[in-house]
Protein backbone atom coordinates (compact mmCIF):
# COMPACT_ATOMS: atom_id res chain seq x y z
CA UNK A 1 0.00 0.00 0.00
CA UNK A 2 1.18 3.70 -0.72
CA UNK A 3 1.03 6.20 2.07
CA UNK A 4 1.12 8.96 -0.68
CA UNK A 5 0.01 8.91 -4.05
CA UNK A 6 -0.44 12.22 -6.61
CA UNK A 7 -1.56 11.78 -10.13
CA UNK A 8 -1.32 14.65 -12.68
CA UNK A 9 -0.80 16.75 -9.35
CA UNK A 10 -0.08 20.54 -10.64
CA UNK A 11 0.01 24.45 -9.39
CA UNK A 12 0.06 26.99 -11.48
CA UNK A 13 0.31 30.54 -10.24
CA UNK A 14 -0.70 32.91 -13.69
CA UNK A 15 1.89 31.68 -16.16
CA UNK A 16 4.51 29.37 -14.14
CA UNK A 17 3.82 26.42 -13.05
CA UNK A 18 5.20 25.37 -9.92
CA UNK A 19 4.36 21.65 -9.86
CA UNK A 20 4.05 20.32 -12.67
CA UNK A 21 1.96 16.85 -13.44
CA UNK A 22 3.30 15.18 -10.70
CA UNK A 23 3.15 11.31 -10.03
CA UNK A 24 4.05 10.53 -6.40
CA UNK A 25 3.73 6.85 -4.58
CA UNK A 26 5.49 6.71 -1.83
CA UNK A 27 5.80 3.08 0.33
CA UNK A 28 3.50 3.19 3.61
CA UNK A 29 5.92 2.88 6.40
CA UNK A 30 8.90 4.39 4.37
CA UNK A 31 11.19 7.34 5.47
CA UNK A 32 10.68 8.77 2.56
CA UNK A 33 13.52 11.79 1.14
CA UNK A 34 12.02 14.98 -1.07
CA UNK A 35 14.78 16.67 -2.74
CA UNK A 36 15.02 19.48 -4.85
CA UNK A 37 16.90 22.87 -5.29
CA UNK A 38 15.75 25.97 -4.42
CA UNK A 39 12.76 26.86 -6.00
CA UNK A 40 11.90 23.18 -7.62
CA UNK A 41 8.19 22.80 -5.75
CA UNK A 42 9.12 20.98 -2.74
CA UNK A 43 7.12 23.32 -0.45
CA UNK A 44 4.03 23.94 -2.85
CA UNK A 45 3.65 20.43 -2.92
CA UNK A 46 3.58 19.89 0.84
CA UNK A 47 1.25 22.38 1.56
CA UNK A 48 -1.42 20.57 -1.40
CA UNK A 49 -0.67 17.87 0.20
CA UNK A 50 -2.01 18.98 3.68
CA UNK A 51 -4.74 20.35 2.60
CA UNK A 52 -3.16 23.47 2.99
CA UNK A 53 -2.81 24.96 -1.06
CA UNK A 54 -5.24 23.93 -3.84
CA UNK A 55 -4.31 22.16 -6.91
CA UNK A 56 -4.77 23.50 -9.85
CA UNK A 57 -5.36 19.93 -11.18
CA UNK A 58 -4.68 16.33 -10.63
CA UNK A 59 -5.26 14.09 -7.74
CA UNK A 60 -4.16 12.90 -4.44
CA UNK A 61 -4.68 9.99 -2.06
CA UNK A 62 -3.10 9.68 1.35
CA UNK A 63 -3.59 6.04 3.13
CA UNK A 64 -5.79 4.96 -0.12
CA UNK A 65 -8.62 7.69 0.80
CA UNK A 66 -8.69 10.52 -1.66
CA UNK A 67 -8.31 14.04 -0.37
CA UNK A 68 -9.95 17.21 -1.89
CA UNK A 69 -8.99 20.80 -0.76
CA UNK A 70 -11.46 21.65 1.72
CA UNK A 71 -11.25 17.84 3.04
CA UNK A 72 -11.90 18.65 7.03
CA UNK A 73 -10.52 15.84 8.90
CA UNK A 74 -6.42 15.64 9.07
CA UNK A 75 -6.71 12.87 12.40
CA UNK A 76 -4.30 10.92 10.16
CA UNK A 77 -1.58 13.18 9.30
CA UNK A 78 0.79 15.39 11.15
CA UNK A 79 2.75 18.54 9.45
CA UNK A 80 6.03 20.40 10.91
CA UNK A 81 6.25 23.49 8.22
CA UNK A 82 9.61 25.06 7.73
CA UNK A 83 9.38 27.63 9.68
CA UNK A 84 7.03 26.58 12.28
CA UNK A 85 5.95 29.41 14.87
CA UNK A 86 4.56 28.40 18.80
CA UNK A 87 3.16 29.94 21.73
CA UNK A 88 6.32 31.36 23.22
CA UNK A 89 4.81 31.85 27.02
CA UNK A 90 3.79 28.06 26.90
CA UNK A 91 6.28 25.69 27.95
CA UNK A 92 6.89 22.09 26.01
CA UNK A 93 4.42 19.99 27.72
CA UNK A 94 1.72 22.89 27.76
CA UNK A 95 2.14 23.42 23.88
CA UNK A 96 1.69 19.45 23.56
CA UNK A 97 -1.38 19.18 25.80
CA UNK A 98 -2.65 22.34 23.97
CA UNK A 99 -2.35 20.46 20.68
CA UNK A 100 -4.08 17.24 22.30
CA UNK A 101 -7.15 19.42 22.98
CA UNK A 102 -7.31 20.57 19.17
CA UNK A 103 -7.42 16.91 18.10
CA UNK A 104 -10.52 16.04 21.69
CA UNK A 105 -7.97 13.76 23.12
CA UNK A 106 -9.18 12.66 26.28
CA UNK A 107 -7.57 13.61 29.49
CA UNK A 108 -5.88 10.43 30.73
CA UNK A 109 -4.43 9.80 27.29
CA UNK A 110 -3.53 12.94 26.25
CA UNK A 111 -1.01 13.40 29.38
CA UNK A 112 0.11 10.21 28.46
CA UNK A 113 0.95 10.99 25.03
CA UNK A 114 2.56 14.49 26.27
CA UNK A 115 4.63 12.43 28.48
CA UNK A 116 5.58 10.21 25.86
CA UNK A 117 6.91 12.57 23.03
CA UNK A 118 8.45 14.53 25.65
CA UNK A 119 10.59 11.50 26.09
CA UNK A 120 11.31 11.02 22.40
CA UNK A 121 12.09 14.60 21.99
CA UNK A 122 14.38 14.73 24.63
CA UNK A 123 12.53 18.10 26.18
CA UNK A 124 10.86 15.87 29.34
CA UNK A 125 10.94 17.95 32.40
CA UNK A 126 12.03 21.09 30.48
CA UNK A 127 10.48 23.73 32.28
CA UNK A 128 11.82 26.60 30.29
CA UNK A 129 9.38 28.95 28.05
CA UNK A 130 9.67 28.14 24.11
CA UNK A 131 10.44 31.57 23.67
CA UNK A 132 13.50 30.67 25.25
CA UNK A 133 14.00 27.20 23.36
CA UNK A 134 17.00 26.90 20.80
CA UNK A 135 16.36 26.55 17.41
CA UNK A 136 17.05 22.42 17.58
CA UNK A 137 14.42 22.69 20.86
CA UNK A 138 11.82 24.25 19.00
CA UNK A 139 12.39 22.00 15.96
CA UNK A 140 12.03 18.51 18.08
CA UNK A 141 9.21 19.85 19.63
CA UNK A 142 7.95 20.39 16.37
CA UNK A 143 8.19 17.02 15.53
CA UNK A 144 6.29 16.07 18.41
CA UNK A 145 3.64 18.07 17.55
CA UNK A 146 3.44 16.59 14.31
CA UNK A 147 3.19 13.13 16.23
CA UNK A 148 0.52 14.13 18.87
CA UNK A 149 -2.34 12.30 17.31
CA UNK A 150 -0.71 9.88 15.94
CA UNK A 151 -0.75 10.08 12.23
CA UNK A 152 -0.48 7.56 9.68
CA UNK A 153 1.92 9.86 7.82
CA UNK A 154 4.45 13.25 9.22
CA UNK A 155 5.25 15.91 6.70
CA UNK A 156 8.70 17.54 7.65
CA UNK A 157 9.41 20.79 5.48
CA UNK A 158 13.67 21.16 5.76
CA UNK A 159 13.70 20.27 9.68
CA UNK A 160 17.32 20.66 9.60
CA UNK A 161 17.88 23.58 7.50
CA UNK A 162 19.25 26.44 10.07
CA UNK A 163 20.56 23.62 12.97
CA UNK A 164 23.92 23.24 14.13
CA UNK A 165 25.54 20.04 13.53
CA UNK A 166 24.52 18.47 16.56
CA UNK A 167 20.81 20.10 16.89
CA UNK A 168 21.22 18.46 12.90
CA UNK A 169 22.39 14.97 14.11
CA UNK A 170 19.63 14.88 17.84
CA UNK A 171 16.94 15.86 15.14
CA UNK A 172 17.99 12.98 12.09
CA UNK A 173 18.14 10.60 15.06
CA UNK A 174 14.29 10.99 16.34
CA UNK A 175 13.45 11.05 12.43
CA UNK A 176 15.56 7.59 12.32
CA UNK A 177 13.35 6.16 15.25
CA UNK A 178 10.35 6.79 13.76
CA UNK A 179 11.23 3.82 11.21
CA UNK A 180 8.01 1.43 10.80
CA UNK A 181 5.64 3.23 12.93
CA UNK A 182 5.01 6.22 10.92
CA UNK A 183 5.15 7.07 6.69
CA UNK A 184 7.71 10.61 6.57
CA UNK A 185 7.81 12.38 4.16
CA UNK A 186 11.03 14.30 4.67
CA UNK A 187 11.77 18.11 2.76
CA UNK A 188 15.24 18.60 3.05
CA UNK A 189 19.09 19.90 1.21
CA UNK A 190 21.45 17.93 3.37
CA UNK A 191 21.32 14.76 1.03
CA UNK A 192 23.77 13.14 3.26
CA UNK A 193 20.77 12.93 5.86
CA UNK A 194 18.85 11.01 3.13
CA UNK A 195 21.38 9.19 2.59
CA UNK A 196 21.64 7.85 6.39
CA UNK A 197 18.46 7.80 7.11
CA UNK A 198 15.86 7.50 4.17
CA UNK A 199 15.36 4.06 2.26
CA UNK A 200 12.79 5.99 -0.50
CA UNK A 201 13.83 9.03 -2.49
CA UNK A 202 12.31 11.42 -4.93
CA UNK A 203 14.43 14.62 -6.91
CA UNK A 204 12.16 17.14 -8.58
CA UNK A 205 13.18 19.84 -10.78
CA UNK A 206 10.92 23.11 -11.86
CA UNK A 207 7.93 20.81 -10.41
CA UNK A 208 8.80 17.68 -12.75
CA UNK A 209 9.70 14.66 -11.16
CA UNK A 210 12.84 12.99 -12.31
CA UNK A 211 13.61 10.44 -9.80
CA UNK A 212 11.75 7.80 -8.11
CA UNK A 213 12.50 5.00 -6.27
CA UNK A 214 14.13 3.58 -2.87
CA UNK A 215 17.90 5.19 -2.12
CA UNK A 216 19.36 1.78 -2.89
CA UNK A 217 18.07 0.81 -6.29
CA UNK A 218 18.89 4.89 -7.33
CA UNK A 219 22.52 4.17 -6.13
CA UNK A 220 22.55 0.55 -8.04
CA UNK A 221 21.26 2.53 -10.96
CA UNK A 222 23.91 5.16 -11.59
CA UNK A 223 26.67 2.86 -10.72
CA UNK A 224 26.25 0.15 -13.72
CA UNK A 225 29.07 2.23 -16.10
CA UNK A 226 31.89 3.59 -13.57
CA UNK A 227 34.90 2.05 -12.06
CA UNK A 228 37.31 3.57 -9.58
CA UNK A 229 40.91 2.81 -10.50
CA UNK A 230 43.51 3.40 -7.82
CA UNK A 231 47.20 3.25 -9.08
CA UNK A 232 49.95 1.67 -6.74
CA UNK A 233 52.05 4.74 -8.21
CA UNK A 234 50.86 8.30 -8.31
CA UNK A 235 53.74 8.09 -11.47
CA UNK A 236 51.90 6.30 -13.37
CA UNK A 237 49.32 8.79 -13.60
CA UNK A 238 50.77 10.87 -17.04
CA UNK A 239 50.79 6.86 -18.31
CA UNK A 240 47.41 6.04 -17.49
CA UNK A 241 46.06 9.36 -18.56
CA UNK A 242 47.62 8.70 -22.45
CA UNK A 243 47.07 5.33 -22.39
CA UNK A 244 43.08 5.98 -21.66
CA UNK A 245 43.15 8.38 -24.84
CA UNK A 246 43.74 5.59 -26.57
CA UNK A 247 40.41 3.31 -25.32
CA UNK A 248 37.27 4.33 -27.31
CA UNK A 249 34.11 5.58 -25.76
CA UNK A 250 35.55 5.64 -22.42
CA UNK A 251 35.61 8.95 -20.25
CA UNK A 252 38.53 9.50 -17.37
CA UNK A 253 37.73 11.82 -14.28
CA UNK A 254 40.90 12.34 -11.78
CA UNK A 255 39.85 12.31 -8.71
CA UNK A 256 43.45 12.59 -6.97
CA UNK A 257 46.98 12.26 -8.82
CA UNK A 258 47.03 8.56 -8.31
CA UNK A 259 42.90 7.71 -8.22
CA UNK A 260 40.60 8.07 -11.26
CA UNK A 261 36.95 6.99 -12.78
CA UNK A 262 36.64 5.42 -15.80
CA UNK A 263 33.12 5.59 -17.23
CA UNK A 264 31.48 4.88 -20.75
CA UNK A 265 30.06 1.01 -20.75
CA UNK A 266 28.86 -1.34 -18.67
CA UNK A 267 31.31 -2.55 -15.60
CA UNK A 268 31.95 -6.26 -17.41
CA UNK A 269 32.73 -4.90 -20.23
CA UNK A 270 34.59 -2.55 -18.98
CA UNK A 271 36.79 -4.83 -17.12
CA UNK A 272 37.55 -6.56 -20.37
CA UNK A 273 38.78 -3.38 -22.03
CA UNK A 274 40.94 -1.94 -19.03
CA UNK A 275 42.50 -4.50 -16.69
CA UNK A 276 44.67 -6.22 -20.03
CA UNK A 277 44.97 -2.28 -21.36
CA UNK A 278 46.74 -1.92 -17.82
CA UNK A 279 48.25 -5.26 -17.62
CA UNK A 280 50.02 -4.57 -21.09
CA UNK A 281 51.44 -1.13 -20.44
CA UNK A 282 53.13 -2.43 -17.35
CA UNK A 283 50.73 -0.17 -14.85
CA UNK A 284 50.18 -1.18 -11.52
CA UNK A 285 47.11 -0.30 -9.68
CA UNK A 286 46.07 -1.00 -5.74
CA UNK A 287 42.54 -1.09 -5.79
CA UNK A 288 40.24 -1.64 -8.66
CA UNK A 289 36.08 -1.63 -7.60
CA UNK A 290 32.43 -0.19 -9.06
CA UNK A 291 32.49 3.21 -8.05
CA UNK A 292 28.90 3.16 -6.19
CA UNK A 293 28.14 7.38 -6.36
CA UNK A 294 26.69 9.02 -3.11
CA UNK A 295 23.59 10.82 -3.52
CA UNK A 296 24.60 13.94 -3.63
CA UNK A 297 26.58 13.06 -7.11
CA UNK A 298 23.44 11.49 -8.51
CA UNK A 299 21.41 14.89 -7.61
CA UNK A 300 23.70 16.65 -9.40
CA UNK A 301 24.19 15.05 -12.18
CA UNK A 302 19.82 14.13 -12.83
CA UNK A 303 19.13 18.25 -12.11
CA UNK A 304 21.78 19.21 -14.34
CA UNK A 305 20.34 17.58 -17.27
CA UNK A 306 17.00 18.39 -16.57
Amino acid sequence: MNAIETRGLTKQFGAYKAVNELNLSVPAGSICGFLGRNGAGKTTTIKMLVGLAKPTSGSISLMGTKRKFGYCDNSNIGYLPDVPNFYGYMTAAEYLDFCGRLYNTDNKKRRSRVDELLKQVDLFGTKTRIAGFSRGMKQRLGIAQALMNEPDVIFLDEPVSALDPIGRHELINIVRSLRGSVTVFLSTHILSDVENVCDYALIIEKGKLLVEDTVENIKKQHATDTANIKLYSAADSGKFTTLMQTQPKLTVEELEPSEFLVRGMELHELNKQILPALAQADIAIESYHAHVPSLEDIFLEVTKHA
